[in-house]
C-alpha cells in the first residue's frame, strides 16, 4: 500500500478467510471493478485455478505472494519455507529435543509442504526417525492449535517440543500446556511460524520464523507496478524466494532454562 500510494494507486484489500467459494466471488467482483491488477495469496482450501487462470486469459497482472502454486505462470514472492522450517526443527534439537511434533495444514498448499518437509529433513539429518504420530494436520488456528495440542498429550509418550506451521497452532498448544501444568519449554518447548505481532507479548515469549511481511508485501508492489508498466510488452514471469530468519524467545530455550534450573 505504501508503494502504490506513492504512485497514485489506491489499493482495495480482499479477504477469503480461506474459503474457495469467497476467493471466485472476490475474483469475479474485482472484475467488474474493473482494478488495474491483482495481488493474491492463494487460500488453503484452493485446489481449482481456473478463477485465477481467467484473470491472465484477460491479461489483468496478476502475482502470488506467500501461498503460491507452480501451476499458474505468474510473478511469486514468497520466503524459503523449507529453509525456514529446517533452520527452527535444528534449533529444538539443539536444544536437547529429540521428540519433536509438527502441526501443519493442508498439505495441497505448498508453503505447508515445504515446512513439512523442512521438518523431516532436519530430523533425518540429525539422527532422528520420522514418526507420522507426531504430526498433526488442521487449519493451524487457534482452536486447532489447543486441539492438536489435546492430541499429543493423549500419547503414551509425550512430545519433548512442537512446531507449529502458524504462531496461532503454536497460541493454542501453549494455552492448553499451561491449563495442565505443564512447564514450558523445561518440558515441552514451542516454536511457530510467521512471527506476528503477538509472539514478543506471550508468556513465555513464542519463538518463530519470521516470514518477512513486509518485505515480502514491499517486494509483491514492486514486481507488480513492473509488469503493470510493461503495457503489453512481453514481461516474463519473476519468481523471488527471500530467506527466513528464526527468531529464538524464551518458549525454545531448554538449556538455558535446565542451566539455571541446576
Amino acid at each position: 500500500e505504501e508503494i502504490a500510494n506513492k504512485l497514485n494507486y489506491k489499493v482495495i484489500i480482499c479477504q477469503s478467510y480461506d474459503d474457495s467459494e469467497i476467493e471466485i466471488e472476490t475474483i469475479d467482483a474485482l472484475f467488474n471493478a474493473r482494478v488495474d491488477g491483482i495481488i493474491a495469496s492463494l487460500g488453503k482450501n484452493t485446489e481449482d485455478f481456473s478463477h485465477f487462470e481467467k484473470v491472465i486469459e484477460r491479461n489483468i497482472p496478476l502475482l502470488l505472494f506467500d501461498r503460491t502454486t507452480e501451476k499458474l505462470d505468474v510473478s511469486q514472492v514468497a520466503i524459503d519455507d523449507y529453509l525456514g522450517a529446517y533452520q527452527m526443527v535444528r534449533h529444538l534439537i539443539e536444544q536437547g529435543s529429540k521428540r519433536i511434533a509438527h502441526f501443519t495444514s493442508p498439505k495441497k498448499i505448498s508453503i505447508f509442504q515445504e515446512r513439512l518437509r523442512g521438518y523431516k529433513d532436519a530430523l533425518i539429518d540429525h539422527g532422528i526417525p520420522f514418526q507420522e504420530e507426531l504430526v498433526i494436520e488442521s487449519n493451524l488456528q487457534l482452536v486447532d492449535g489447543r486441539h492438536s495440542m489435546e492430541m499429543l498429550l493423549e500419547l503414551k509418550q509425550l512430545p519433548d517440543a512442537v512446531f507449529s506451521a502458524s504462531d496461532y497452532g503454536a497460541m493454542g498448544a501453549m494455552q492448553v500446556l499451561k491449563e495442565r501444568g505443564i512447564k514450558i519449554p523445561s518440558q515441552i518447548a514451542l516454536a511457530g511460524f510467521s512471527n506476528d505481532p503477538f509472539t514478543s507479548f506471550t508468556d513465555p515469549p513464542l519463538t518463530t520464523v519470521d516470514q518477512k511481511s513486509k518485505i515480502i508485501g514491499n517486494m509483491a508492489a514492486q514486481l507488480f507496478f513492473e509488469q503493470l508498466n510493461a503495457k503489453g510488452k512481453k514481461f516474463l514471469p519473476q519468481k523471488v524466494v527471500l530467506k527466513p530468519e528464526i527468531i529464538i524467545r524464551e518458549s525454545s530455550q531448554r538449556i538455558k532454562v535446565l542451566e539455571e534450573v541446576s
